[in-house]
Formats: structure tokens, C-alpha cells, sequence
């Protein structure tokens, strides 16, 4: 990925030796063509070879040209990866972000997603129920009643606020540390990127035999208002 970035700005020559600020060649925007075209993944259906050339073109803007920053925020890694849970096998993605710590940074894990998660949690908007609810004047008796939910788990997530989310990073942390899930292994990765205004891509490695081969762009969307918002949603089953 850090020679994704390096051709992408123009940071790396043709033989993949590396430039610096003031050395011929640095950010030049004929190699950064060249460059940026080599950066696609050839075969992909999601990648219109029209939006590939007006990206190219607004990204190379004589007046603008646009740099990724390893260290910004507006990308981050999607990781599926197996662990055991109580014996099943689970799959669960975790989202990583870079953070900046003591002058320097890391990644880390900003969400996880588990479809086991959901299960706990199929009852939750449910307003059509009748049974399963503390009645408004619960108040007046010190909440005594709370007992019908409490002692009731398998149905707890009736009493629960309406508009709550489930928070999956929260159970991964717990049960983690309750020792019942346990990692195996890291399955695939690929990277979401929203660092050029108004783009939104994807990028996935390809081991080809071929110079088409590599860290990739395998997925380009032209974002219109609103979009990103909702792509990074969609991304990282967040709210």
C-alpha cells in the first residue's frame, strides 16, 4: 500500500526508486498519468472506463492536483478475518483506521461487524408487541416490576430505546476479554478511499502474473451530495 501511494503522487520513478521533494521527476503529472492508468484493475466491472478518465483528469488538475495522505482520516481498512465463538465459527470484519499517538501512529480498530451480533438484538423497534413492556406508572413503584425484564434476557431487547443501536465493537471488546472469541485468522483486506473530493474507491490486491498485479483500484464511484455519507454506512455498518 505504501507504493500504491508513492505512484499515485508521484513519488516513486519508473524502475520504483523513490523521489523526493526537489529531485526530477517529484509529483510530475505526465509520470502521475502513467502512473494513475497502471493503478486500475483491468478486469473489474465496477470500474467505467469514462469515470476512470474524468477521475484521472480532475485528480491531475493542473491548478489542484490532488495527493492521497497516508496519515488523513478519510480512509481506512476493511479486514474479514475468523475467530471461534463457543465452539462456532465465526466470520467477523473489523475496520481499521489510522491514528496519530506520541508523534507518530497506528492502526487501529474502529468498528466490527458480526452477523451473530444481530441475533441478539430481533426484537428491537418493535412496537407492535404488547406483552413484553414496564408499564408508564412503573415509577410509582420504584421500578419494581423491572424484575419481568431482567429475569427474562432471551426478550430484554424489547425494553430497550427504540432507537438504539447495537453496538458490535462493544461485544467484540467483551467478549474477547470474556475469552469467548477467539481470533484464527486474517482471510482478505482492501482499502475504502475518500480522500479526492467528490470519489469515492476501492482498492484490493490482485496476485496476477502480469503487470496488472498488485494493490489495485478495483471499485470507482463518483459521488454526488450525500453519497459519502451513505457509502460509509453501507462500508462499515455504522450510523
Amino acid at each position: 500500500m505504501n507504493q500504491f501511494f508513492r505512484r499515485f503522487n508521484g513519488e516513486e520513478d519508473v524502475s520504483g526508486n523513490r523521489l523526493y521533494p526537489g529531485q526530477s521527476g517529484y509529483h510530475d503529472l505526465r509520470a502521475r498519468r502513467k502512473y494513475l492508468n497502471m493503478l486500475f484493475d483491468k478486469d473489474s466491472p465496477l470500474v467505467n472506463t469514462d469515470s476512470k478518465t474524468v477521475f484521472i483528469e480532475e485528480v491531475l488538475s493542473k491548478k489542484a492536483p490532488i495527493l492521497l495522505d497516508f496519515h488523513a482520516r478519510d480512509w481506512f481498512c476493511e479486514v474479514t478475518s475468523t475467530f471461534t465463538w463457543k465452539k462456532q465459527t465465526l466470520n467477523i470484519i473489523l475496520y481499521l483506521r489510522i491514528e496519530q499517538q506520541n508523534g507518530g501512529y497506528k492502526w487501529v480498530i474502529s468498528n466490527v461487524y458480526c452477523d451473530k451480533f444481530n441475533t441478539y438484538f430481533t426484537h428491537l423497534g418493535d412496537t407492535a408487541n404488547l406483552k413484553f413492556f414496564l408499564h408508564p406508572m412503573s415509577h410509582e413503584v420504584d421500578f419494581m416490576n423491572i424484575h419481568k425484564a431482567l429475569d427474562d434476557p432471551k426478550n430484554i431487547d424489547y425494553y430497550l430505546d427504540r432507537d438504539y443501536v447495537p453496538d458490535h465493537l462493544a461485544l467484540f471488546v467483551s467478549e474477547l476479554k470474556e475469552g469467548n472469541l477467539k481470533f484464527v485468522s486474517v482471510n482478505n483486506e482492501k482499502f475504502h478511499v475518500f480522500q479526492v473530493p467528490n470519489w469515492y474507491f476501492e482498492i484490493s490486491f490482485f496476485n496476477r502474473n502480469s503487470y496488472n498485479s498488485g494493490w489495485l483500484i478495483s471499485n470507482l464511484v463518483r459521488l454526488s451530495p450525500g453519497d459519502k455519507k451513505e457509502l460509509l454506512k453501507h462500508y462499515t455498518h455504522s450510523n
